[in-house]
């Protein structure tokens, strides 16, 4: 089944977060923490998503051979 709506909402979720951890890696500048605060819950929320998002964005890697 081919959802493309989840398949570009979980791809957009990625990059933010691949941003994000660009944005701590070159400027050691957190923008999730700094947004919504460090250790709250809703920054907890937003990194699980990313994580979440990018254990879906693993099954892409089946789908190349598509």
């Amino acid at each position: 089944m081919d959802n493309k709506a989840l398949n570009y909402t979980t791809l957009a979720i990625a990059v933010i977060g691949a941003v994000n951890w660009g944005l701590i890696g070159f400027f050691n500048f957190n923008l999730v923490a700094w947004l919504f605060g460090s250790g709250t819950w809703f920054s907890r929320i937003i990194y699980a998503l990313v994580g979440l998002c990018g254990l879906y964005l693993l099954t892409f890697f089946s789908r190349i051979r598509e």
